[in-house]
Formats: C-alpha cells, structure tokens, sequence
C-alpha cells in the first residue's frame, strides 16, 4: 500500500491541435495520448503517470483545447478548467506563433489558484518561435518560454529542466505529517478501531501513512484496537507523548485517555499536513451557527464502496444533525468532479481527512469556497467540536 504523499499533478493546456497529446508522448517516450491531424481529438482529461528526474513520479494530464466550440465543446472545457484545480504545474502549449485572448484567460486562471506554469512552443520544426510572438507572451506573463518539437524532439531535456525549476518543492517533497509534533524516541500511541468500515486484512491509508511517518521521525509505534487501550495503559509503563485515534472514535477514546496525554485524531493530522489548517479552525465553529434549512456540503476525496454506516454520507449528516437539533439538507460530491451547485449555496463545507489526493487538490477544491467567505471544516475537526474536544485536537499542531 502507497504511504508516502501522492505524486504532483502537471496539466497540459492549449487550443485544439497545438499537439498536446503528441508533446506528452515525445516526453514519455511512449504513446499514451492519441494524436490525430484532426482537432478536438481530445475529450476527456487523460492521465498518464511518468518518472522525472529529479522530481520522481509524476502524473501528466491531457486535456482538450481550450478554444472547443459547441454546446459538447462547452463541456469539454468546463472539464479542462477544472483541471486547473487539481495540478501544482501548468504547461500552456502554443504552435504557429498563435498566442492571443484563449492563452491570456487560460494565464489568467493560473494565477487566480496560483499555479506555477511555463509556455512550450511546439512544432517549432515547422515555424520557429518569433520574437514578436514573446513579446506578445510578455505582455500576459514573464513565465519561461521553451521551443520544442514533438517530432524531433527539440529541446526536450531544456523542457523537463524548465519543469523541475517552475513546478514548487511542496508538489514533489513528501512532507511529515508528524514533524515537529513528535521527536525521537517518542512513544505514539495510534488506536486503530476494526469496524464495517475496516477493510478485511489490511490497514486503510492514513493509518499506514501515520505508522511509516512515525518510523520516518525515530519514534515508536504502539498500535492497538479501542478495545485494548484501557488495558494497555494500565499494564504498561508508558507514557505515549501522542495518542492519534480515528475520528470516529473520539467519543469512546476520549473517556479512556488521561486529560494531560496529547489526543488528535488521523483526520486532524491530515488536515494539518494538507489542508488550509487556518481556514478550518475558523470554520469549525460555525456548527453552532447553522439554523433550520442550512445545506451543507460533505466532499469525499475518493470514490468507495458507501457501506450503510458510511462516516461522510451516514454518520456526520446524523451526528450533525443530533448536534445542531436543526433541519439540515446535505449533498455529497466524491472525487474530484465538480460541485453540484454554486459553493454560496452552502452553509458549511466538510472535506474528508485527503489522504487519496494532493495538498493542491483539496486547496484548489476550498479555495472558492474559502473566497466566498464559506466556513469550511474537516471530517476530524468537525467529529471533535462536536465531541466537545476540538481544542484538545488541535493543540499538537498549534505553535
């Protein structure tokens, strides 16, 4: 099982037929991306996972030309901005020298989620890059300009260069979710529950994550089910100086860890590590704002199998709503795919704990919100406010 941070998201965009899919293909060195003389060949956004040198794994995302007509040319498009929430990099491909209103809203993008970006002129075997034309680039942007050609494959160790020198460490680094939280030699003592939910056999992500990242900090695991804490603590002579726990069980942990032992859950860590932390502390506590109406919004980093006693689309809604003792309406968005109305709709926005995605998605999925002035939480942070412990949660991260 994966338990290292996924890897950074790198999105290919331009009009139709500037050869996308070829200048993905040149760069792999395999044909992933089916390339066609005929434009909108591309529909759909097409991953493809490579290795960089000196940045490691990588995904690269095909999507369709920005300048698609039609009402199926609309989607398309809506389909390739979305995109733009979910990679750390951008590459605008150009060809012909063509660069004008599509390639300046596209920049235009980028910058409003602050994605790093340079711009490829591809076919440059065909017509070499005018200095007119970077003038004109020049006026949007002052990104790297590269020339490459797809077919000879012109420059391409100068556009892999250029990628690693604009696509940000945090993209690439794996980050500790425990850093500065833990030191060396610190016992941490991680209660894993085996409930309906728990996959037969194996560990789930955040609790594989969590055990490798205690390993990473020469501390010490101590796992052991809920079931087994009170004795546990009472036969032992340890004192974890971290006890993490799944969200779920707060309620039951929370009885059995004495007041002065540091508590938080997996949720809460990944929040941490890869969330817009600030923004859910504020926004947790208007739960006890919400009144008779509200919609709230429950966003799953990843498509599951949805069990009949499912934490997002089950227990939060009926917790929630027993907390609140209002009537509350909730709409549930899997994925990455788009939301199912505007984010102004919503009184409050829970994100899952984002173990199944990158630091950049879940800012790039709360980044509206967030400017709209939305509250938004997280699955931990929310289960402990209403759990009564949300500054016990909190304070291993709080410096």
């Amino acid at each position: 099982m994966k338990s290292r941070d996924l890897t950074p998201h790198i999105g290919i965009f331009g009009r139709r037929n500037v050869g996308k899919s070829a200048f993905i293909n040149a760069l792999t060195g395999v044909d992933v991306a089916i390339v066609s003389e005929v434009a909108g060949t591309t529909t759909d956004p097409v991953r493809k996972s490579m290795e960089i040198f000196g940045i490691g794994p990588a995904v690269l995302i095909d999507t369709a030309g920005i300048d698609d007509s039609g009402d199926l040319g609309e989607k398309r498009l809506a389909k390739t901005l979305e995109v733009i929430k979910q990679v750390d990099c951008a590459i605008l491909l150009i060809s012909d020298n063509e660069f004008g209103e599509f390639e300046e809203k596209l920049i235009r993008r980028f910058n409003d989620y602050r994605i790093s970006s340079f711009v490829v002129h591809n076919k440059t075997d065909l017509r070499p890059l005018l200095n007119q034309t970077i003038k004109d680039i020049r006026q949007s942007t002052d990104v790297p300009v590269v020339e490459f050609s797809a077919v000879t494959k012109t420059n391409i160790e100068e556009v892999v260069e250029t990628l690693k020198s604009v696509i940000p460490e945090t993209a690439w680094q794996h980050p500790s979710l425990l850093k500065g939280v833990i030191k060396q030699q610190d016992v941490v003592l991680l209660i894993i529950p085996i409930d309906s939910e728990a996959p037969e056999g194996r560990l789930i992500l955040p609790e594989v994550m969590a055990i490798r990242d205690v390993l990473d900090n020469s501390a010490i695991n101590v796992v052991v089910r809920e079931t087994e804490v009170e004795s546990f603590l009472s036969r032992s002579a340890i004192n974890p100086a971290l006890v993490i726990t799944d969200s779920q069980a707060f309620e039951q942990v929370v009885k059995l860890i004495p007041p002065e032992m540091p508590l938080t859950s997996f949720s809460v860590a990944f929040a941490h590590m890869r969330g817009p932390f600030e923004a859910y502390i504020n926004g947790t506590p208007h739960l006890l704002d919400l009144k008779d109406g509200d919609r709230i919004l429950i966003l799953e980093s990843c498509t599951h199998q949805v069990s009949c006693d499912d934490i997002g689309r089950t227990k939060i809604p009926r917790w929630l709503t027993d907390f609140t003792q209002k009537q509350l309406t909730f709409d549930v968005v899997a994925g990455l795919t788009e939301l199912i109305r505007p984010v102004t709709d919503y009184a409050l926005i829970i994100q899952c704990g984002g173990c199944m995605i990158t630091r950049k998605q879940v800012f790039g999925r709360l980044s509206e919100a967030i400017k709209a002035g939305v509250p938004v939480s997280n699955y931990g942070l929310t289960i402990a406010y209403m759990n009564g412990i949300f500054d016990r949660a909190i304070a291993p991260f709080i410096q």
